[in-house]
């Protein structure tokens, strides 16, 4: 069997884990002292292999797939997440956004009150300061879900996961072009045909649904561009959504090896484990867990436990 779900949420935790020490540093910094190898402690002060919130909610929503794959079900383990640190590297929570933080008290009083049908509209409440990257670092296992389904069907599903933390609908298409990309690499496509089938299904998508001509505008880079145009000191990697979508795709374009491509994303600075998740995701996918190094598998935290829920992944859908 193709260990995909293994491949892919292995490949999540490395990225992010290489990233967790480096987190908040300038670019300049990163410059004068690159990321080589997986260490420890730094910002974090967290042991080597540590991997952090990116991780944890990704192994969430992997779990939530497993178990129904309802909206509920995610919001459940987004919020044993956060009260009860499930899915933490070392049982605590030590890094969680502020977007994210108000978006689990959110859920806890729609689950609290019982008013399920809530989860379903949050989409509609979207802000422009719903634009974050923390529904992109966790959207990954969806793909498994919706996988071979009509593409506005996969944008509806993903909009409404994307939503239970980041509503607004550029966050949801960022993980639409996300996970179409990654649909690309698990039927067996090289990067480059991945990446120009991802920007002809999109281009379609979007007239299909009459997505707005404005929000077109912040994926040019992306979709009506090419984002290996773009040079390297243009690429950005904050938190904003749309930085960490052009940072991945660039870093995993750009590079031949799984280790090159999240090296590259961490040594941009800023935030560094969640485009190193991000970037992470697409590479295991890609170059599957062979191509990861030994030694950064090995010291990954809760390794087995990871395996673990990788393998029921598969096994559920026949990644």
């Amino acid at each position: 069997m193709i260990k995909a779900g293994t491949d892919l949420l292995i490949g999540v935790a490395v990225g992010d884990a290489l990233g967790v020490p480096y987190e908040f540093k300038s670019r300049e910094s990163m410059l004068k002292d690159p990321a080589k190898d997986i260490v420890g402690y730094g910002t974090h002060g967290q042991p080597p292999g540590t991997w952090s919130d990116d991780s944890s909610l990704t192994f969430c929503l992997a779990e939530a797939l497993l178990k129904d794959a309802s909206l509920e079900s995610a919001a459940k383990k987004f919020i044993s997440w956060r009260n009860e640190a499930y899915w933490t590297a070392h049982h605590s929570v030590f890094d969680i956004g502020m977007t994210t933080t108000q978006s689990i008290s959110r859920l806890e009083k729609i689950l609290s009150n019982g008013s399920l049908d809530e989860l379903e509209l949050l989409k509609y409440g979207g802000l422009e300061s719903d634009n974050g990257n923390g529904s992109l670092m966790r959207i990954l296992p969806l793909l498994f879900e919706i996988k071979k389904r009509p593409i506005k069907e996969q944008f509806e599903i993903t909009w409404k996961h994307s939503a239970l933390t980041h509503r607004h609908i550029r966050a949801a298409m960022s993980c639409m072009i996300y996970l179409k990309f990654a649909e690309f690499i698990l039927e067996g496509n090289d990067l480059s045909n991945s990446y120009q089938k991802m920007r002809t299904s999109i281009k379609d998508l979007w007239n299909e649904m009459d997505f707005s001509m404005n929000e077109r505008q912040h994926f040019k880079r992306v979709i009506q561009e090419n984002i290996c145009d773009v040079s390297k000191d243009e690429v950005l990697s904050g938190g904003y959504v749309i930085e960490s979508l052009e940072a991945s795709l660039w870093c995993i374009m750009k590079t031949d090896s799984y280790e090159d491509a999240v090296l590259t994303a961490i040594n941009f600075g800023h935030d560094t484990d969640t485009t190193g998740a991000i970037t992470g995701g697409l590479a295991g996918l890609y170059y599957t867990c062979e191509g990861i190094p030994d030694y950064w598998i090995a010291n990954l935290a809760r390794m087995e436990d990871i395996r673990s829920l990788g393998d029921r992944l598969d096994r559920k859908y026949g990644a």
